[in-house]
Parts: structure tokens; C-alpha cells; sequence
């Protein structure tokens, strides 16, 4: 069963361009047959898991990647374009990509890279692909300066978020995937028509979420894309107004490239770089609604995400240290002329843009 396609519309006066995104439950080997895919760039783990599910797709030619971030590399992204060259890609081909955020990003890189781009397709089979990676067009591999510094907007044709893919998700793979949940229900996501997802989520049975119940988790996810999607299409270069889904991302960046990439999985980052940044909008007299703070704070903890960054270091155990977090964020790609350009909250719905503030107080 899925939920009405939505339709990112990116059509110009000269050029009509759409990504169709589908939701719901059961439709990965209908869906990717339709697509008419040449090529498959899968996760080996997760082809191994979803093999039937795929269908007649899982036998196309193409690369197999390891699991997360080690497969966003120079290396890598060689060996696929490599691949695509040798097994005879050429523009009329489409590439199908099947695993989590990072098996999107660097396939939807390699996509846009080949023959000056060809089309893709993206089968996420995690929770943050669903709700984000794969949705919006960025793409990207990992430097040694930095998190996704090499990249592009590519859109994806089609994107195939069949949540009952989700049922063999470990269990901080799920917790990783709600991070980026509460980000997109902090920025304003509704469920339906009215119904703030953030306050549907402190109602919601945590019980129901750790089963992996794909309807529900179904609601989840079109509720997310649903939000980015409208931002996407309104700001698809992220000259503005898609800044905003940067909440929380710039410590989380600089959270994985000092842990060491794929040693904190990229959502949990995030869940500690949304509290960071609500401290710091506390204390620059950004905050407008005072009780954000706890109400972020318990719906963080009922999920098994850290609250901020003092709260990951004694979950995880490693120092993460202000100063060299602080120099990390130097090399984020958001920075503009040198400077900082943070995303604060100011209330449930509603940030501000381009901050430059110090995100630790006296650390420079």
C-alpha cells in the first residue's frame, strides 16, 4: 500500500523537470521495474537482505559499495564510474541506487559525473534516506577537510521509499533515521493536514516506532518528504530558504569528521547539533519559545538520541573536544568568505539563517 506520489516540481520556463517520490509499503519490485533501471550500485549488506524484494533489478549489472561512509570516497567513486564505463553505460542509461544515504549520495555523484549526467533512481532502505538523503538532489563524497565537500544537485527521477524495508534496520540505524525526523518536525513537517509532527511525535508510542511498523513508520516518512519537498522546489540550489534543513548540521559535520566518519552515525550527530544550536540561540537571544529546550530534550531521549553534544560524549565515550570541533566547522562547505553561517531556532517552525556567532561560546 502507498500514499499519493509527491511530486517535486523544478520546472522552469524552459526546462520541465519533476522527481516523483513514492511512499508506503510493499512497492520496491513494482516501482523499480517501472523505472526501467540499466545499472545497479547497491550496499552489498543490504542487497544481501533485500534481495527478492528487488526483483528482476537485483540481477542488473553495476558496483557493489560497503555499508555507509566508507563507501563516499575518491576511491570508490572511481571504481563505479569505472564500472558504468566497462559494463556500457551511456546517456540514455539509468542508474538504480539501492541502499542508505550514503550509497544515494555517492550513486546520484556518480550519475550526475557520467557522460555530463544520466538519469538515476533512488531505492533508500534507511530510515534518514527516506526522509532525506534521498530526497532533493544533493549528492556527494567525503575529503579528508570535510563531510560531502564534493558534490552536486543531481535530481533522481524517481525516488522508491518502500518501508517495509525498514523492518531490518539495526537499531542505530533507526535511531540515526529519527534524528533527522525531529529535525524536519522542529523546522514545521505536518502530519496531514494540520498536525504538527513534532507534537505527534511526543504523543506517539516509541513501542510502535522500535517494531519498525512500516505504516507507521509510512506516515513518518511521507510526513518528512512532504515538507522537504515544498522546499526543494522552491529552493532547490539552496540559495534561501533550503538552508533551513541544515538545522543542526554544521556540529553534526564537524561531530563525524572529529570521531572519525562512520564512527557516530550522521543522525545521531545531528541530534546533538540541534541541541548545540538551540543553546546557542539561547544564548545569542535568538530563542523565542523558552520551553524548546525541554521539549526537544525529552523527545530527543524518549528516541535514544543524544540531547547535545555533552550528552553524546558520555554516551559514546569519546572527548569531542570544543576546540577541535570548533576548527572542524572551519571547513564547513555552508561558510561564506571564512565566516560561520549557522541555522538557529527561534520557535517550533520557525529559524534564523546565516548566523556567525562563536558555537561555543569563548571557543573560536
Amino acid at each position: 500500500m502507498s500514499v499519493s506520489p509527491v511530486t517535486i516540481d523544478l520546472s522552469t520556463a524552459s526546462v520541465s523537470r519533476t522527481c516523483r517520490v513514492v511512499v508506503g509499503v510493499g512497492h520496491l519490485e513494482s516501482e523499480s521495474s517501472r523505472a526501467d533501471a540499466s545499472f545497479l550500485i547497491a550496499d552489498d549488506y543490504v542487497l544481501g537482505l533485500h534481495f527478492e524484494a528487488l526483483g528482476a533489478a537485483a540481477e542488473l549489472p553495476g558496483a557493489r559499495l560497503p555499508r555507509g561512509e566508507e563507501a563516499k570516497t575518491f576511491s570508490r567513486l572511481g571504481d563505479v564510474l569505472d564500472t558504468l564505463s566497462e559494463s556500457g553505460a551511456d546517456r540514455s542509461s539509468t542508474l538504480l541506487a539501492f541502499g542508505g544515504g550514503a550509497t544515494c549520495d555517492i550513486s546520484g555523484l556518480a550519475a550526475a559525473l557520467f557522460m555530463r549526467g544520466i538519469s538515476w533512481v533512488a531505492a533508500p532502505t534507511t530510515l534518514l534516506a527516506q526522509v532525506d538523503a534521498a530526497v532533493g538532489g544533493k549528492t556527494a563524497i567525503n575529503t579528508n577537510a570535510g563531510k560531502n565537500l564534493v558534490g552536486a544537485f543531481h535530481q533522481p527521477e524517481l525516488v522508491i521509499a518502500d518501508t517495509s524495508l525498514l523492518e531490518t534496520l539495526d537499531d542505530a540505524e533507526l535511531r540515526s533515521g529519527l534524528g533527522e525526523v525531529i529535525k524536519t518536525a522542529l523546522l514545521g513537517a505536518q502530519v496531514g493536514e494540520s498536525e504538527s509532527l513534532f507534537e505527534w511525535l511526543e504523543q506517539v508510542q516509541t513501542s510502535a516506532i522500535a517494531a519498525r511498523d512500516p505504516q507507521l513508520l509510512a506516515t513518518i516518512v511521507e510526513s518528512c518528504v512532504r515538507f522537504k519537498a515544498d522546499v526543494v522546489a522552491q529552493d532547490e540550489r539552496e540559495s534561501g530558504l533550503r538552508k533551513q534543513l541544515n538545522l543542526g548540521h554544521t556540529f553534526a559535520h564537524a561531530i563525524e569528521r572529529v570521531a572519525g566518519y562512520g564512527t557516530i552515525p550522521h543522525g545521531v550527530a545531528v541530534a546533538a547539533g540541534i541541541g548545540d544550536a538551540i543553546e546557542v540561540a539561547r544564548r545569542e537571544g535568538v530563542l523565542t519559545e523558552s520551553d524548546l529546550p525541554n521539549r526537544y530534550g525529552e523527545l530527543a531521549r524518549r528516541f535514544g538520541l543524544p540531547a547535545d553534544t555533552e550528552a553524546l560524549r558520555k554516551s559514546s565515550g569519546l572527548a569531542l573536544a570544543e576546540d577541535e570541533l570548533a576548527e572542524a566547522m572551519l571547513g564547513d562547505k555552508k561558510n561564506e568568505s571564512g565566516e560561520r553561517r549557522l541555522v538557529l531556532p527561534k520557535a517550533l517552525g520557525e529559524v534564523t539563517l546565516d548566523v556567525n556567532v562563536s558555537p561555543f561560546g569563548s571557543a573560536s
